[in-house]
């Protein structure tokens, strides 16, 4: 059985502002060859399909966020 995707102004809102950083990441991780940002990326980019409401997907994007820095803090 087929779920629909009603999306909340809301959850439109946060979906696009974290796949836009998302794709941002991808493309930097992929210029420079740096798994760290490609994966974090397409992570970002994947969250809002995953996401229950507009506080859901930014908190998961933060911390996804944050999974980076820490990565790149720490010499990956």
């Amino acid at each position: 059985m087929m779920h629909a995707m009603d999306f909340t102004p809301g959850e439109l809102f946060a979906g696009i502002v974290v796949s836009a950083l998302g794709t941002g990441i991808f493309l930097y991780g992929k210029k420079q060859r740096r798994a760290p940002q490609l994966v974090a990326g397409v992570l970002l980019m994947a969250c809002p399909l995953v996401g229950g409401g507009p506080w859901t997907i930014t908190g998961v994007g933060a911390a996804l966020g944050a999974g980076l820095w820490l990565a790149l803090r720490f010499g990956m």
